[in-house]
């Protein structure tokens, strides 16, 4: 087909997932992945870096669904600064590759005041070259408190105090690199007690315990904060925001009921209405291709 002056300027889509920590965001997009040409964005600061998969919730490479994975696990040094000029540069580098390659770019995480950046700084002018898409996954927070409460718990089970052991180096700046990850401050104090000679395992334990308890608590902090921002955010963008309440989705987890498909009903399929209606408002070629019907086949365990 030949280029004309309307594909020249046309913008390219891009859609964010935006979402407080434990909210599910990692999991639509690879749901919304599977249904759609897509490569996905991480814009989460500290899943820049290699390792820490418990404690920063990476998602693993059987998790992905084959779905190409952008800024993910790039950075080797665990203590090197990955600024948001780094990241403004990484994402605008993989939206090329990602156009170039004619999927729809996905940029999901948590880091908001990185996004803030990228999506208002006027040298990269960025709504001026892309027309953007918001899908803001929300939880009610007092019950996403209680689910990060169990979530927490679940990371400890599944190892997360040895894969910080591994990190652990007496002294370090916790404010640089992988380790402002949370809990890995927070559990500075016990690696530095089981150093020490001539304490008894009750008194490691109970160290252990307000170690977690604080991990916990700076989660809760976290997420709040997390949430505050994408609430300006919201304030500010209007219409190009779409909200989904996900709430009642985590009331039912917490009751250790099954809830895949309510999810799909609240989350899944509103999320692909949202999507299709966007992609076809300057791109009527995408009402002509075929999506599956099976949604939420691939759907990775867990939120």
């Amino acid at each position: 087909m030949a280029l004309t002056t309307s594909t020249l300027t046309e913008k390219k889509k891009v859609l964010f997932i935006l979402g407080s920590t434990g909210t599910g965001k990692t999991k639509l997009s690879i749901n919304l992945g599977t249904q759609f040409p897509s490569e996905i964005i991480n814009s989460d600061k500290i899943q820049v870096y290699k390792g820490l998969d418990i404690v920063t919730n990476k998602v693993q490479e059987s998790e992905r669904c084959s779905i190409p994975h952008h800024i993910l696990g790039i950075i080797d040094d665990p203590e090197y600064d990955f600024t948001v000029d780094d990241f403004c540069k990484h994402v605008l580098e993989a939206l090329d590759l990602i156009i170039e390659n004619g999927h729809l770019p996905i940029i999901v995480g948590g880091s908001n005041s990185y996004l803030k950046k990228l999506v208002d700084d006027p040298v990269i002018a960025f709504h001026s070259k892309y027309d953007c898409c918001f899908i803001w996954v929300d939880v009610s927070l007092p019950i996403l408190f209680p689910y990060l409460d169990k979530r927490v718990d679940e990371m400890v089970e599944a190892g997360m105090v040895d894969e910080i052991r591994e990190f652990f180096v007496p002294g370090a700046d916790n404010t640089k690199g992988i380790r402002r990850a949370i809990g890995v401050p927070e559990l500075d104090s016990y690696f530095e007690i089981e150093m020490k000679k001539g304490i008894d395992d009750a008194e490691k334990e109970k160290i252990l315990k307000e170690a977690i308890r604080k991990t916990k608590q700076n989660t809760f902090k976290l997420a709040e904060n997390q949430h505050s921002k994408i609430q300006n955010m919201a304030d500010k963008l209007g219409s190009m925001i779409k909200k989904i309440n996900s709430t009642e989705v985590f009331e039912v987890i917490l009751r250790g009921e099954d809830y895949q498909h309510l999810y799909q009903d609240i989350v899944i399929k509103p999320s692909m209405k949202i999507v299709k209606r966007f992609l076809e408002e300057t791109n009527p070629r995408f009402k002509n291709e075929k999506y599956s019907n099976e949604i939420g086949k691939h759907t990775p365990n867990g939120v």
